[in-house]
């Protein structure tokens, strides 16, 4: 929850923050690993990704990640 509530960028905090207070809880250990391996990518490329600025690249595309794309904050 750290990680994804103190990214660096207010709006990276907001969106991973929002999303892993509501999916870590019911995560497998798999989605788990998943999300951290997202949390080692740099907020600009996370932020373009999930807005759909730019398309997700093949190496770093996981079920989260796809998850993540269009997610919109409530």
């Amino acid at each position: 929850m750290f990680r994804s509530e103190h990214r660096g960028t207010k709006e990276m905090d907001v969106i991973l923050g929002t999303f892993a207070r509501g999916f870590l809880p019911n995560a497998t250990d798999e989605q788990v690993e998943h999300y951290a391996d997202l949390l080692t990518e740099n907020d600009p490329d996370l932020y373009n990704w999930i807005s759909e600025r730019e398309p997700l690249p093949d190496d770093k595309t996981n079920p989260i990640l796809k998850l993540l794309v269009g997610y919109q904050v409530a």
